[in-house]
């Protein structure tokens, strides 16, 4: 691997993969040898700038989770309004992506895409299975480090929900004062 960032062969991918997932991912802390295992383990796969990843709510073909590499993935909800979807985040290298569909296979919770062009190691839940029989420590320290980048978004979920319910209390409180404003203004002209 050169300093220029790039990443030209498919050792120096391994060996980025690796650094990754011994210094940078949710599972820093994990043993360079566990590392290579769980890498070994992954499939690399190389997509172009915006291409869908997977949607939400996809409940196919989702029983996979992703290592980013290289590159940018924006994740996005639906609203439920048509074309005002929320970009959740923009996921860089070192980042996982589809983690709980790798543990429960359950429909996708968010819409995933390539902002730029994208290099990933994609470890299949049959893969994972293989893994905690043949490699149980390198399993247990993947799902260790799956546990805590769930429980890291989980906590910030929490703290969001806390300041939508903080802000929707507030304009409640608004709405109230006005109606109250406006139903006095309404008695006052019945006299």
């Amino acid at each position: 691997m050169d300093n220029s960032g790039e990443l030209h062969s498919g050792a120096d991918l391994r060996e980025h993969a690796v650094y990754l997932l011994t210094e940078i991912a949710p599972m820093a802390g994990m043993a360079i040898e566990e590392a290579r295992v769980v890498v070994d383990a992954m499939r690399p796969v190389h997509v172009l700038a915006d291409t869908l990843l997977f949607e939400e709510g996809d409940s196919v073909d989702n029983d996979y989770m992703a290592l980013v590499l290289d590159g940018q993935v924006r994740a996005e909800t639906s609203t439920g309004m048509p074309g005002e979807d929320v970009v959740i985040s923009v996921i860089g290298p070192g980042s996982l992506i589809g983690e709980m569909g790798v543990i429960d296979g359950g429909p996708r919770s968010a819409s995933c895409t390539a902002i730029t062009e994208v290099k990933m190691g994609v470890l299949s839940r049959a893969a994972l299975m293989k893994l905690i029989t043949a490699h149980p420590a390198a399993a247990a320290r993947l799902m260790l480090g799956l546990s805590k980048g769930l429980a890291e978004r989980l906590r910030e979920s929490n703290r969001r929900l806390r300041t939508v319910s903080q802000v929707t209390r507030a304009l409640q409180s608004e709405l109230d004062a006005a109606h109250s404003v406006n139903r006095r203004l309404l008695d006052s002209q019945d006299l």
